[in-house]
């Protein structure tokens, strides 16, 4: 295996966390230095753009390519806000980057503030994260002192300031426009888009949201170049290292920072000391709960985008839960889609009744209690709610069934024939 360079995780020690000191004692800041010293606003976004970085929060979008949208010379405030509102089930992978080196997201939101030339940055973080909260708070503190937050920083003429703010704890809010109107003290449910946020954000001024992990790519890309992100990872479509958080029934349970492009075989064997018990391999989530079940015939798959996207899932987040030999897919899918029907706004209907109805069949099957109908009725609620949802996640939370209906039918078939789980005794 190809030997991984640790950036994101460099400083990761058990029990530690790395303050000001240790960063800068790590090179921390020279990232900063380097953009705002050597390089124009615009170089900073074309290296990110060159650099291949998409973004680490679920989407994937590249990164570079959603700076190029904001609209820089724009007179006024403008807004960079920080998505830290991790509640996908199966991720955890921000909580623990901030755990370990809360100065990284600092001077990852200091470059993308200088290469959109914005003045102002909100860190939105999880509100079970209290922990991460209060490095953050420490670690703005440290940096303002330090001169690399506030006004002229490092006598650029360039000047930024960062909030963190806590989440009230609604998975709804880590869609960037929900989290939005959270920010401002409103519902969050979804905005309508077009306008992007780019053009009408945060007050209504121009805004990009970013993922944590993504922001602290940046000072890494600005040291090391374009070419030697994108040569980190094992594919050629992908780039630089990815957060895997590991989890379910594995041996060993952890967040490891690997290349974009490792197999699945290898993460789990080699990483996750593989299936728990001596038992075999049976399905997993490849990128957090909200994405379609592989199979054992997928072990050998690259993680990354397009390669994931090929074989009908997706990447995602990275977190990695593995279901062992025992594992009943009805009862994992419908525990799933209980969590997003709960945690759905309401503000549409195929998420609002649809989600309900989902789990309404799921739970009539997985009680030995359904019908053929059910079974087709439950893919009509497929079909209907995908594509139809006013945000993603109606249409995230059909990744799940899309898994189980494309590659576990024939489990749903069997509950339906015994009338009963055939995975209980």
């Amino acid at each position: 295996m190809k030997q991984t360079e640790q950036l994101l995780f460099k400083n990761r020690r058990p029990g530690e966390t790395a303050f000001l000191k240790e960063y800068e004692g790590s090179g921390g800041y020279l990232g900063l230095k380097k953009a705002v010293r050597e390089m124009t606003p615009k170089e900073v976004c074309e290296l990110v753009k060159a650099s291949g970085l998409r973004g680490r929060g679920g989407a994937g979008f590249p990164t570079g390519v959603k700076w190029s949208f904001f609209p820089a010379e724009n007179p006024g405030p403008k807004y960079l806000v920080c998505n830290c509102d991790e509640m996908e089930p199966g991720t955890y992978k921000d909580g623990e980057l901030l755990k370990a080196d809360p100065h990284q997201l600092v001077e990852g939101m200091i470059i993308a503030a200088y290469a959109m030339q914005i003045d102002t940055g909100y860190i939105f973080i999880r509100y079970a994260y209290k922990e991460q909260f209060a490095y953050l708070e420490r670690a703005i503190v440290e940096a303002t002192e330090a001169g690399y937050l506030g006004k002229d920083i490092l006598g650029s003429g360039f000047g930024f300031e960062l909030h963190v703010h806590g989440s009230a704890g609604r998975y709804i809010l880590g869609e960037e426009t929900a989290l939005l109107n959270g920010l401002e003290g409103k519902r969050p449910n979804p905005r309508s888009k077009p306008p992007f946020p780019a053009v009408r954000g945060l007050f209504g001024r121009p805004t990009t949201v970013n993922n944590v992990e993504t922001l602290a790519n940046i000072q890494h890309i600005v040291n090391g170049g374009a070419v030697w992100f994108k040569d980190l990872a094992l594919t050629v479509e992908g780039a630089g290292t990815k957060l895997y958080g590991l989890s379910g029934h594995l041996e060993q349970t952890a967040c490891f920072e690997l290349p974009v492009g490792i197999s699945l075989r290898e993460l789990i064997d080699d990483y996750g000391g593989g299936v728990w018990q001596g038992r075999a391999f049976k399905s997993c989530l490849p990128g957090g709960a909200s994405t379609p079940f592989l199979t054992a015939d997928n072990l050998d798959v690259a993680l990354d985008y397009q390669t994931l996207e090929a074989v009908g899932s997706r990447f995602g987040t990275a977190g990695v839960t593995v279901f062992d030999d025992r594992t009943c897919m009805v009862a994992v899918t419908l525990n799933l889609i209980r969590f997003f029907a709960r945690e759905s706004c309401g503000w549409c209907t195929p998420c609002r009744d649809g989600l309900p109805l989902v789990v309404w069949l799921l739970e009539k099957i997985e009680r030995g209690q359904g019908t053929d109908d059910d079974l087709q009725m439950l893919k009509a609620q497929h079909r209907n709610i995908c594509g139809n949802s006013f945000c993603a996640l109606a249409e995230g939370a059909m990744g799940p069934v899309d898994g189980l209906l494309s590659n576990f039918e024939q489990e749903v078939v069997d509950h339906i024939q015994k009338g009963r789980c055939p995975f209980t005794a």
